[in-house]
């Protein structure tokens, strides 16, 4: 059984949120949407977006770092949300995995979102419904695109190529061979929902550098004995 989903690259990740407006995008005017947003930029914003992006910053001054970690339904091949729901208003395609919402069906109980571990689903106060990735499913089954833009909007617009995009059951995808080869992990594995999306880890860099190296040996002005140029110096006053 084909099981579509993401691989995100948390190495690459520069938190740019290009996924977060792609997506946005794409979907408000798309199948999946409207999203409404009505108060998306005070203190405590409100709105629906399909994915979000998380920064941390961890570590002590001066050895810090900060981790951009994108977050969106992981399309799990055991999802929870899908039997609490007493409408069938969420469900899992059997043709690709992909877990969707019948907003036709959807009475906006909110019991899938308190189902899910992940905190992925999305409650829009304008339709009443619940909401939630869809891997761009009306743009990924559309035929009469070309196959290399039947991707999620998010994966198109990622300008570090942080996402990727395809089959994890199928071990020759990009996905599954990142997964194998850079040791992808799902998120939260132990609440058996076996998720279709998964990281791959930080790699820790350390860079050595020795004290000798931090002052320029080939330094133009040293080479050339120029003086450097006052703020009330002229280019008359300046010793050539």
């Amino acid at each position: 059984m084909t099981q579509l989903a993401l691989v995100i690259d948390l190495n690459v990740c520069v938190g740019c949120h290009a996924c977060v407006t792609s997506c946005k995008e794409w979907n408000t005017s798309g199948w999946a949407g409207p999203m409404s947003d009505h108060n998306p930029y005070d203190a405590d914003p409100s709105g629906t977006f399909f994915n979000r992006v998380q920064t941390y910053e961890f570590g002590s001054y001066p050895n810090t770092e900060t981790v951009h970690f994108p977050k969106s339904c992981l399309h799990c091949e055991e999802p929870p949300c899908v039997p609490v729901c007493p409408t069938g208003a969420s469900y899992k395609r059997e043709d690709n995995g992909v877990v969707l919402v019948d907003y036709d069906k959807c009475i906006g109980c909110k019991y899938c979102s308190w189902a899910c571990p992940y905190g992925a689903r999305e409650f829009d106060e304008k339709q009443r419904v619940m909401k939630k990735c869809t891997l761009c499913i009306d743009r990924i089954s559309d035929t009469q695109l070309p196959e290399s833009e039947r991707k999620p909007a998010c994966v198109l617009a990622c300008p570090t190529s942080a996402r990727l995009f395809g089959d994890v059951h199928d071990p020759d995808s990009e996905v599954s061979v990142a997964i194998r080869e850079q040791g992808g992990y799902p998120l939260m594995p132990e609440w058996g929902t076996n998720p279709g999306n998964h990281y791959l880890p930080r790699r820790k860099i350390r860079l050595h550098i020795h004290e000798d190296e931090l002052v320029r040996v080939n330094n133009p002005l040293q080479k050339e004995e120029i003086v450097p140029i006052d703020s009330g110096d002229t280019i008359d006053d300046v010793a050539w």
